[in-house]
């Protein structure tokens, strides 16, 4: 058992009672920026004079060396190590001798895992950040080729207005639009080095954790040690975030799966990311979505698992904290990867145009316009709702759209109508005329596309 504590003790842990305790199976994923802060941390040392620039010199060297083989997997990290600091510092002394010994002079393992995570976190944090980008040069593309493609827009999972598939993708542009937007302030927030902090109190040795935070790309150091060692609020804000990315990618693999069914054939699924059944030839099953739908509750569980360990934790640092990291490990992977796949999907889908024009036509979605049409022909608004409305009912007793009914049928329930009724409530009239910023008319649209192209090339 390679430990970093012993003195005190008589007897050798129990084996079962070091398992438990251990945590070398899941923080040994973050042995890079475990050694990152360990190289950062002896220069400091070197600089204070606390130790010798020959000793900075061998720590590097060793460090630099267990990297590499770690890396090249001449070096495993196995169980015989309590955590990833004690593998680190245990291969460093076997390779340096005693100036492996100093490595950790000034620092705790307290300030030190919370170095680690934070670093690994702000890592991801910028890996997340470019696949959420991704998605959105996607969406981009689905909208710059879709500003004239017409389907119905919905309220109640019910067909209401006509909209365009640029204006509806347009919705989940801005969704994870205000992703990345938290992510940044995440990052922003977080951006405070807690090395120097001690387990608790500080250190009486003369640190400058100024140039440690500078060392590491921190904008300052922490303002209190035992804070430093006990927040893990970065860590719930990051999965809070993630959890409100998967609920958008959810939200939208709902819509997917509903357009991809026979009743609505919007979509087609590349195979490539679609799957058959086991006894059912003709099946093709949008699993990717469905995935994704089903692995946001994973995300959320991950955030109300971590609410709950902290609730009741008093300061500063208990063994309770080492709870955060698998279960963040976990979250950010599922979120990383159904990122990945969903940007392939829908980069891949093709759009049944024919099939959505139908749908608004077929779903009297310009209903609202020909009642507008009355209104602008003098007709009270309330009057003009219940004469559309006879209208829909006839229709929905011949089985036929607005379009459909004859001029004549028209004029039965009101003389107003004239000829023109039907270029005021064809689909194209119907989007074009709604021209105000954020609707879907297309030279509006254009407007929100040019803008989203500048905010993706600037950011």
């Amino acid at each position: 058992m390679a430990q970093l504590w012993g003195g005190r003790f008589t007897k050798e842990t129990d084996k079962l009672v070091y398992n438990f305790n251990a945590s070398i199976s899941f923080d040994q994923k973050f042995y890079e920026q475990d050694i990152r802060g360990s190289k950062a941390h002896v220069k400091m040392l070197a600089k204070q004079g606390i130790l010798t620039e020959k000793e900075r010199d061998q720590i590097l060297e060793g460090l630099e060396g267990i990297l590499a083989d770690v890396k090249a997997g001449r070096l495993a990290i196995t169980s015989e190590y309590e955590d990833i600091h004690s593998f680190v510092e245990a291969n460093l002394i076997d390779r340096i001798g005693d100036p492996g010994k100093k490595l950790h002079t000034g620092r705790s393992r307290n300030d030190q895992v919370a170095l680690d995570m934070k670093l690994y976190v702000r890592d991801e944090i910028d890996e997340i950040d470019q696949e959420v980008k991704s998605l959105l040069e996607a969406l981009q593309k689905i909208m710059e080729e879709n500003v004239h493609t017409y389907m119905p827009g919905f309220t109640h999972l019910q067909k209401a207005q006509p909209v365009t598939l640029a204006h509806h993708v347009g919705a989940y542009f801005e969704m994870f639009r205000r992703d990345r937007g938290r992510l940044f302030d995440i990052r922003k927030r977080m951006n405070s080095c807690p090395l120097g902090a001690g387990a608790l109190a500080g250190t009486t040795y003369p640190l400058d954790r100024e140039y440690t935070a500078q060392l590491l790309d921190f904008d300052e150091p922490t303002r209190n040690s035992m804070d430093s060692v006990s927040d893990r609020d970065y860590v719930i804000e990051l999965l809070s975030a993630l959890s409100t990315v998967m609920m958008h990618l959810s939200r939208f693999s709902e819509e997917i799966i509903l357009w991809n069914s026979n009743e609505y054939r919007f979509v087609e699924i590349d195979d490539a990311y679609s799957t058959g059944s086991s006894i059912m030839p003709q099946k093709k099953n949008p699993d990717i979505a469905e995935l994704v739908r089903g692995k946001t509750g994973r995300v959320y569980g991950a955030l109300t698992s971590i609410l709950t360990t902290m609730k009741g934790i008093p300061l500063a640092y208990n063994k309770d904290m080492q709870e955060d990291k698998e279960l963040t490990f976990d979250a950010i992977d599922t979120v990383k990867g159904c990122l990945a796949l969903f940007t392939g999907m829908i980069s891949t889908m093709q759009f049944n145009k024919a099939n959505m024009e139908a749908s608004a036509k077929n779903g009297f979605t310009n209903a609202t316009d020909a009642a507008d049409y009355l209104v602008n022909h003098g007709v009270p608004f309330r009057d003009a709702h219940g004469i559309v409305g006879q209208l829909v009912l006839k229709c929905i007793e011949k089985g036929i759209s607005l379009d459909e009914l004859s001029l004549e049928e028209y004029k039965e329930i009101s003389p107003v109508f004239e000829q023109d009724i039907y270029e005021a409530i064809s689909m194209k009239t119907c989007v074009e005329k709604r021209m105000t910023l954020g609707a879907p008319g297309p030279d509006v649209m254009e407007q929100v596309i040019a803008g989203n192209k500048k905010y993706l090339e600037a950011n």
